[in-house]
């Protein structure tokens, strides 16, 4: 899955992190939600994930597109790794190099990205002021914006779902005991 360059857009932002303050953990989190910040919540690292879905692959190329400090970088990185979101491999082009490569479970960000780009299109530009367009590559038509839809095909809105205890997270956390 490869997108064009600035489809997803981008920006220089700070976070608490690199003023030495310490982010809380969400790893052991009941809320799935929360779950999923531990590993791609920080600003960065959706960045770096972003552009490695625009196929960079190179600390030296991330390091150019976000304008990011080497050891912000560095931890960044290695946090994607070590959560399975990039993975590490020679470079393509023989040189002493590594680069860095989505896993399937970092690819699986994709749908995330979009839905934040498409909320941002909707809310925080003016219409028609996003100096990209996300486009199917091959009809080159706007992809349309992501929907949630019930089993049965009906569009869904925040007051047509809840959340309801998971029995087999029960049966889970007994064979787990």
């Amino acid at each position: 899955m490869q997108l064009h360059n600035g489809v997803i857009g981008g920006s220089s932002l700070c976070e608490p992190e690199d003023t030495g303050v310490k982010r809380t953990s969400f790893e052991k989190a009941e809320c799935p939600v929360a779950r999923s910040l531990d590993a791609i919540g920080d600003w960065w690292s959706l960045l770096i994930i972003r552009d490695a879905l625009m196929g960079i692959s190179r600390f030296s190329e991330f390091q150019k597109s976000l304008g990011l400090a080497r050891n912000i970088l560095t931890v960044r990185l290695r946090a994607l790794v070590e959560h399975g979101i990039l993975k590490t491999a020679p470079a393509s082009d023989g040189s002493a190099y590594q680069q860095y490569l989505l896993t399937p479970k970092g690819r699986g960000v994709f749908p995330v990205l979009v839905a934040l780009r498409q909320w941002s299109e909707e809310f925080a530009f003016a219409p028609g002021a996003c100096a990209t367009l996300l486009v199917d590559r091959d009809k080159g038509q706007p992809v349309r914006k992501l929907e949630l839809h019930a089993r049965d095909g009906r569009l869904l809105g925040v007051g047509d779902t809840e959340l309801r205890p998971n029995p087999a997270a029960k049966r889970h956390q007994r064979r787990s005991a």
